[in-house]
Parts: C-alpha cells; sequence; structure tokens
C-alpha cells in the first residue's frame, strides 16, 4: 500500500506556499546582509528538488521579533522569518541578517522547519553559526559526533548549511510534543 497524497505533506508547495521575496529577510545587498544557504539532501545524498525549509531567527541584538508582514515584504521590516523553496539541485537560500545569542552566554542560531515530499509532518532542527564556543541544553544533549550536523560552515558570502533528510550524515531533528514551540 502506497501512500496518497492526503498522508503527506508534498510536493505540493509550488501551489501557494512560496510567496514573493519569502527567502529574503533583508534585501540582498543590504547592509549586513548574508547568505544563509544550502541543499536538501536524501539518504543516499541525492539532491530533494521539491522542499521547502521556514527559518526563524532573532536580530543581530538577539531579541525574538514579532513583527507583522512576513508574508508582504516591504524591504526594510525585519521579522526573523522566511521561506524558500529547493531548486532542481536541492539548494535554498536566504538573505538575511546573522543572529544573535537569545541568551547571554548561548550559542546564536536559527531555527528551521523541513517540509519535504514522503514526510507525514515537518522536521525540525536549528542551525547554530560557525565554531560556538558556548554550548547550550541542545548542544549539550546531542552526541558530539553528531554535533556537527547543526553547526553551520563559513563561506565568502555568510553560513552554508545541508540538511540530510537520512543516511549516514543524516541531521539532527527535533521533537516538540504538539509542536509548543521552536525556541525551547
Amino acid at each position: 500500500m502506497s501512500a496518497a497524497p492526503g498522508q503527506t505533506v508534498g510536493p505540493f508547495f509550488h501551489l501557494g506556499l512560496p510567496y514573493e521575496k519569502g527567502n529574503e529577510l533583508v534585501p540582498p545587498g543590504r547592509a549586513g546582509a548574508i547568505r544563509f544557504h544550502g541543499r536538501v539532501l536524501d539518504g543516499s545524498g541525492v539532491p530533494v528538488p521539491d522542499a521547502m525549509i521556514e527559518i526563524w531567527q532573532a536580530d543581530p541584538d538577539g531579541k525574538i521579533l514579532q513583527q507583522p508582514g512576513s508574508l508582504r515584504r516591504d524591504g526594510w521590516t525585519f521579522t526573523g522569518f522566511g521561506r524558500a523553496a529547493t531548486d532542481a539541485d536541492g539548494h535554498y537560500w536566504f538573505s538575511t541578517l546573522t543572529p544573535g545569542p537569545t541568551e547571554p552566554g548561548k550559542p546564536a542560531f536559527f531555527a528551521i522547519a523541513v517540509f519535504a515530499r514522503g514526510l507525514l509532518d515537518r522536521l525540525f532542527t536549528r542551525a547554530y553559526l560557525p565554531a560556538p564556543t558556548d554550548l547550550d541544553a541542545l548542544l549539550e544533549s546531542v552526541a558530539e559526533d553528531r554535533r556537527g550536523t547543526l553547526i553551520t560552515a563559513a563561506d565568502d558570502s555568510g553560513v552554508v548549511f545541508d540538511i540530510h533528510l537520512q543516511g549516514p550524515h543524516e541531521t539532527v531533528f527535533l521533537s516538540f510534543p504538539r509542536h509548543r514551540g521552536i525556541w525551547a
């Protein structure tokens, strides 16, 4: 028996979930803008061309914003939310600001939700900025040999974060009972 479309979350994203400039939390080229990007890969390392990524993040000062306007970009209001579809090579990208730590002495991160074909629900994870010197409760709870799946790598334009849905390099995914929140 195979899964029916009503039992999975995709690949129907192109029908209404992406929106104009959804991946531009700030306009590319704006002072302080970085590129947060990567690829979504299946268990064999094959790109997933029809996934969708959502991010939530603090602003550079570590404030968790709750500004209206995430779905209609005005070009200057930073809302901390973005949505991007993957392309034919499984690549996604966001133009955003570097998030600050939400608590003193804790590492800064992007909170991520992944939607892809064959998933019964979205997957949650975090992408920490490169080389965190401080750990938070989440990073401390992850086996040291798996922490690297939650840490971005710096490149010339910002940071890279590949998401592996399965396999030997599988990204660590989080469980939120009843989806209580991404900041817990």
